[in-house]
């Protein structure tokens, strides 16, 4: 990954300012973006069903006993009938979770046109943040940057708003990138951890440009996505198809400090087209094989209901 060298600025505006932010939660009235209708009164705790069987007020079936049930729950009618032990199940009560996951390291920060890639991306997770606020559930969130942040899951409007404002925090350019075998590696420990504190049946909205995507970091991509509602949004840029019309170049390898001059508009523009199609292919094959799917958004795009299809 290349980035044009850009010079100190003493502040760097928020990704999206107040204009945007509204635009987006009136779009998400519009969506579908519930999987049961909803009802005039404010969803709260207990609410909706989980998916969870367990100990809970709502009756779901008898089953028969097992070593080491609880005996209080014990269905004495169905025993004395059928002569048989069984025991009472419930349907536990939980609060559904939207958890949005926003790329925000090094590679996001690039852009030729309109908007960063981890702008449009913000864009993408405050729709469907909106929209799940809409429809009753607590939304939670994670920032992969240097740092990585986590919110823990907050039901209202008040609590989302303040969420949505961290989301869309300032991303000046990176200094420097990370090799790619420690960004992969640092993916798969956040796929991993996302993996194990998520509960199931929770809905999952990542959206970044899924550089980290290899083999090992697939494998963790579906454990994530495991009894849980994943939705993956590849975000990208128009360089990354075909190299603008700036002639030459001079361009400085964040990774390495390394500068290179590219010319010949054409022959650039032949070779970033192959590479790209060459590995967008390679990313859908390996998402295939474990059960996934992208769904592509360029970062010039305005429109996202259309792209992203109903939420819920």
């Amino acid at each position: 990954m290349f980035a044009a060298r850009v010079d100190a600025a003493p502040h760097w505006p928020a990704l999206l300012d107040a204009a945007e932010l509204g635009a987006l939660a009136a779009r998400a009235r519009d969506w579908v973006h519930a999987p049961t209708p909803l009802e005039i009164h404010e969803h709260h705790a207990g609410d909706w069903p989980s998916t969870a069987l367990g100990r809970g007020l709502d009756f779901e079936e008898a089953r028969p006993y097992a070593p080491g049930d609880d005996l209080r729950d014990m269905d004495w009618r169905s025993t004395a009938r059928l002569g048989h032990p069984f025991i009472k199940t419930y349907r536990e009560e939980r609060l559904p979770i939207c958890h949005l996951v926003l790329d925000r390291t090094a590679t996001m920060r690039f852009a030729t046109r309109r908007r960063l890639k981890v702008a449009q991306a913000a864009r993408v997770l405050l729709l469907a943040g909106f929209a799940a606020m809409d429809a009753g559930m607590a939304v939670a969130a994670t920032a992969w940057d240097e740092r990585d942040l986590w919110w823990p899951a907050r039901h209202g409007e008040g609590a989302w708003l303040e969420l949505a404002q961290s989301l869309i925090a300032p991303c000046p350019p990176p200094q420097q990138l990370q090799a790619p075998t420690h960004a992969n590696a640092h993916a798969l420990q956040r796929l991993d951890h996302l993996a194990q504190e998520l509960p199931a049946g929770c809905h999952v909205w990542l959206a970044s440009d899924l550089v980290w995507l290899g083999e090992r970091t697939a494998p963790a991509l579906a454990r994530l996505a495991h009894r849980r509602r994943l939705r993956l949004v590849r975000v990208l840029d128009p360089a990354e198809t075909g190299w603008p019309a700036l002639g030459a170049a001079g361009l400085e390898d964040l990774a390495t400090g390394a500068r290179h001059w590219l010319g010949g508009q054409a022959a650039l523009n032949e070779r970033l087209r192959r590479a790209n199609a060459e590995r967008l292919a390679a990313q859908d094959a390996l998402l295939q094989r474990h059960g996934l799917r992208a769904i592509d958004v360029a970062t010039p795009q305005d429109e996202l209901l259309s792209t992203l299809g109903p939420h819920g």
